[in-house]
């Protein structure tokens, strides 16, 4: 009985000794590691917004690996024009970018879908130029007013645009581009009907880890 006393109590003298809490002899702050950014009260979970919510980063603007989502309002001629694009950036100066805008005129109903390649020097400013060129399709649909089937064309569009960034991942994105639709035979031959376009919208730009 006495052994069996002896035996426990050292086992309890073990257990409670520091050595059975961790071999290491620096002590991990848990609660700094895993606690949020806290500013005037507010939660961050983006660090760099806590003490500037409009700051960008000195440099160049990255592009590199980043997807880029931008819904656009304008005009297709002289009609409305609703466009949402998203884009992926291989490289710091080059991106590739679908679109889909749709054009709801009083006769016609248009719907125009693109390809395009954006073309861009990155500055060390808020201010970002760039060139886009493309190909796509463009579906018309006839409204009530006409008794006519809808019909696809060839299309071919160029232009530029100027991205104003608010903070690091937000843009205010404005853009002309000169749409050029291929139309059907004639005489001299395949009649192209060109078109200006002028949006504006916003850019949401996401890393990818």
């Amino acid at each position: 009985m006495t052994i069996l006393s002896g035996t426990l109590l050292a086992v309890l003298l073990i257990a409670a000794s520091p050595l059975a809490e961790g071999t290491s002899d620096t002590p991990v702050d848990v609660e700094t590691a895993a606690s949020p950014v806290l500013h005037n009260g507010r939660e961050y979970i983006v660090p760099e917004l806590a003490e500037d919510p409009f700051a960008i980063k000195p440099g160049p603007r990255p592009f590199m690996k980043r997807l880029a989502f931008s819904p656009a309002y304008g005009n297709l001629g002289d009609d409305e024009y609703y466009l949402f694009r998203l884009a992926f950036n291989p490289d710091s100066w080059l991106g590739w970018e679908a679109s889909v805008g749709h054009s709801p005129g009083e006769t016609v109903h248009a719907l125009l879908n693109t390809i395009n390649a954006i073309v861009r020097y990155p500055l060390p400013w808020r201010l970002q130029p760039y060139g886009s060129a493309g190909y796509g399709m463009i579906m018309v649909f006839p409204g009530e007013a006409l008794n006519a089937d809808p019909v696809t064309k060839n299309v071919i569009s160029y232009g530029g645009g100027l991205e104003a960034y608010v903070r690091n991942d937000v843009a205010i994105r404005f853009e002309m581009r000169g749409t050029t639709v291929f139309g059907g035979e004639s005489d001299q031959g395949t009649v192209a009907y060109r078109y200006q376009e002028a949006t504006v919208g916003f850019a949401f730009y996401r890393e990818l880890k």
